[in-house]
């Protein structure tokens, strides 16, 4: 009897496929605003530039944002749930900081820390969805 693991379809029917759209479509509009208006972006983010040219960093973030959320959005649309996995757990980083930053720049902003801190629960959640066995099939 040969035992091979086969993994089991991952797309509509699983909450972890549900799960990440969100922050996939979140990352790509927040990518998308920063580049077109950094200033009223960066003032929501929590961090408001001193300068003109501190905007540019604003739009440098929005460019990054969109790659992000376009990479995600690739792995999603083609179902692939293990490079899904590495990829969102990775990006956990990111809401991490930017409620460490946000907690420097601004101290206890609840608000802001709220959206950023709610956003990292929400991704170690959807890690851990992303990460759970899968059903074995025995052929």
């Amino acid at each position: 009897m040969k035992t091979e693991h086969v993994p089991a379809p991952w797309g509509w029917q699983s909450a972890s496929y549900w799960m990440i759209l969100p922050i996939v479509l979140g990352i790509l509009f927040i990518g998308l605003r920063f580049m077109l208006a950094p200033q009223l972006s960066m003032n929501d983010f929590g961090i408001r530039p001193l300068t003109d040219s501190a905007l540019a960093y604003g739009r440098i973030k929005g460019i990054r944002d969109i790659f992000s959320g376009v990479a995600l959005l690739a792995l999603w649309l083609n179902r692939m749930k293990k490079a899904s996995a590495y990829v969102f757990t990775a990006a956990m980083i990111i809401p991490f900081t930017d409620c460490l930053l946000i907690y420097q720049q601004n101290g206890v902003d609840w608000s802001r820390l709220l959206v950023h801190g709610g956003t990292a629960v929400y991704m170690v959640i959807t890690s851990f969805l992303l990460f759970s066995n899968t059903k074995q099939a025995i052929a």
